[in-house]
């Protein structure tokens, strides 16, 4: 069999799929946009996650006696070195 049969053949049996560079149809759309649809979905997830951790980060306030705790923890700290 020449390489044309064969790739034919596989082709008949697997579909599109097992070819390296499939052709654009409606049944192959899916592997030729899916490597983009999931890098954008990662990249808003990520850009979601960044945003909401440093929205926690920044909303943090300490009250005036967490805030002279602190004071007091740290000014006995650096006594003892």
């Amino acid at each position: 069999m020449s390489d044309k049969e064969i790739i034919d053949f596989l082709v008949t049996r697997y579909g599109d799929f097992v070819l390296y560079r499939p052709p654009w149809k409606a049944t192959t759309t899916l592997l030729w946009l899916g490597p983009f649809l999931l890098l954008g979905a990662g990249a808003t997830g990520l850009v979601f996650a960044l945003r909401r951790r440093q929205k926690r980060l920044t909303d943090v306030t300490l009250s005036e006696a967490e805030h002279n705790r602190v004071e007091k923890l740290l000014s006995e700290g650096s006594n003892r070195l």
